[in-house]
């Protein structure tokens, strides 16, 4: 069965840490695109990062610089997010996607398999 699964979500306190894990079955994960995208409520789904099959970063959202990172395991079939220092306003539902191709994409609806998602609540 093609699919991916997030894990790793949960509530933590602002300036904690969490990682993100994405477990990929069923597709040959080396040949993916993985991105990471978060959907905060009432707004549309963004992507956030996104790793290349050769574990080169792709950040789209200014707000994570220097404090959220993407990196995969290819024998292992697991893309990552660290999330460090986190704020309130990564509060949202994460996702990751895979794109059959070399070159990641900021676009939700490029990618050709989704994930259901995880639940971040970054409160104090």
């Amino acid at each position: 069965q093609v699919q991916l699964v997030e894990s790793g979500g949960g509530l933590v306190q602002p300036g904690d840490s969490l990682r993100l894990s994405c477990s990929a079955s069923g597709f040959t994960f080396e040949n993916y695109a993985i991105g990471w995208f978060r959907q905060i409520p009432g707004k549309e789904r963004e992507g956030v990062l996104c790793v290349t099959n050769s574990n080169t970063e792709r950040v789209y959202d200014d707000a994570v610089k220097g404090r959220l990172t993407i990196d995969r395991t290819n024998a292992k079939n697991v893309a990552f997010l660290q999330m460090n220092k986190l704020q309130p306003e990564d509060t949202a539902v994460y996702f990751c996607a895979a794109r059959n191709s070399l070159v990641c994409n900021s676009n939700w609806y490029a990618y050709d398999i989704r994930g259901q998602g995880t639940q971040v609540l970054v409160s104090s």
